[in-house]
């Protein structure tokens, strides 16, 4: 609102004759009829899918920090630009600013722009602070003595780096895992993540001690489909179903039961520490052997690459300011963020279930 009436007061606009701020409807009216509403896109637990939104009729949007909004309600938005469009010809637009982050910005317009493959409906714009010649060097001298990573984002624009003290893996350390080719080996494991109501994916990653060698996605399987290739893979590798575990929610229950084999519920309890349940107590776990550079993958897809990353990335921390048990955020909430499940990532975890159940893991 400051950011208005100064630019009002540049270009000679006088509030009471060329416009009006209602602050109780959150409403300005221009001299010239049109208006314009300010909304709050906080996605509140009482009105989870934006029903407040929708009756509204707008010709335009722009959202200011659209990273801390939920691309629900991006979409929702976008939906209801639909007032007097064909009566002044005019093509549904809407513009979004943020610094750089990891959600869904980066994944619908960062990440297609940078490979080239961005819709032609939709336009990315990196605005550098630098090029604002109105900006005091103090500012900018002040961005120059900020840690590395916000450094990178909020001066350099550098949407690889993601500033959150939430966080429980490092940037680098996860640039690194593709090259800890000095992780130990040991016995062979499978871990594997099942599709869900068809909409996931399923993951399998084959495991040499801390080494993943291979990660096999598959899409639209079904449960025998996907407990036949884990036992092929069994076969082959000559590994035991005592060292398989499967995510055994959902359907992924069926595989288990199929195989024999572990089965991972990741809101059981946890088996050593403080933590909320078993999923955030081996998140935590492979956080921790992630950052130290213990943990090896091998891969050599990109798109898997990838997308291994983005979900590593949002590994954060749950409540922390609670006095409650440890914990991850929600599968749900990183959905949110990432506009996918977290599958790869869920499969790389549920590896340190057989650290947590060997017999020489002590908590001190």
């Amino acid at each position: 609102m400051n950011s208005f009436f100064d630019v009002c007061t540049l270009q000679g606009l006088k509030a009471g004759e060329h416009y009006t701020y209602n602050a109780q409807s959150n409403i300005i009216t221009l001299f010239n009829g049109s208006t314009i509403l300010l909304k709050d896109l906080e996605q509140y637990p009482s009105d989870p899918n934006f029903d407040e939104l929708g009756s509204l009729e707008i010709t335009g949007a722009f959202v200011d920090e659209v990273n801390q909004i939920t691309e629900k309600a991006w979409n929702i938005v976008r939906s209801r630009i639909r007032y007097k469009l064909d009566d002044y010809s005019l093509i549904p637009k809407m513009l979004g600013t943020c610094n750089p982050d990891k959600g869904f910005i980066y994944q619908n317009f960062y990440k297609p722009f940078k490979d080239g493959t961005l819709d032609n409906d939709k336009a990315f714009i990196q605005a550098l602070v630098t090029d604002n010649p109105f900006i005091s060097e103090y500012y900018i001298e002040n961005l120059k003595s900020l840690d590395k990573i916000s450094k990178e984002r909020l001066l350099y624009g550098n949407w690889e780096y993601n500033n959150n003290d939430l966080a429980l893996i490092e940037y680098d350390a996860i640039s690194d895992l593709y090259t800890n080719e000095h992780a130990k080996s040991g016995n062979l494991y499978i871990t594997a993540d099942i599709a869900r109501y068809g909409a996931d994916t399923s993951v399998i990653c084959i495991w040499n001690g801390f080494k993943c060698e291979q990660i096999i996605v598959r899409s639209k399987e079904n449960v025998k489909e996907i407990a036949d290739l884990i036992k092929g893979l069994a076969s082959v590798k000559a590994i035991p179903m005592s060292r398989i575990v499967v995510d055994s929610d959902g359907v992924g229950g069926g595989v288990a039961d199929i195989l024999a084999c572990k089965n991972f519920i990741n809101n059981s309890k946890a088996l050593k520490g403080n933590y909320v349940n078993l999923k955030s107590e081996c998140y935590y776990m492979l956080s921790e052997k992630i950052n130290k550079r213990e943990i090896y993958v091998k891969c050599d897809d990109i798109e898997i690459r990838k997308k291994l990353n983005e979900e590593l990335e949002y590994v954060w921390r749950h409540n922390p300011d609670k006095d409650t048990k440890l914990a991850v955020m929600p599968k749900e909430k990183v959905k949110e963020k990432l506009g996918r499940s977290p599958d790869i990532s869920d499969a790389l975890m549920m590896r340190m279930y057989f650290e947590l159940n060997s017999q020489d893991f002590f908590v001190i």
